[in-house]
């Protein structure tokens, strides 16, 4: 059986799978609304907030 993946002591619980009890789940629901969770972005891949490059078109405007 698995383990909780957040306390790494208990096995996991079919009702909080993957996690053993509900504070191991809130604790989890946490760490993503505070950024603990991130993905790395290597800094030469483009941005959604960067500025378009010449000839583009942004934002769906006619002309």
């Amino acid at each position: 059986m698995a383990t909780c993946p957040i306390c790494k002591r208990h096995p996991a619980v079919p009702e909080y799978r993957p996690f053993c009890s509900r504070r191991c789940a809130d604790v989890d629901l946490g760490k993503w609304f505070s950024g603990g969770y991130a993905i790395p972005v290597r800094d030469d891949e483009p941005t959604d907030d960067a500025p378009a490059g010449p000839g583009s078109r942004q934002g769906g405007e006619d002309g």
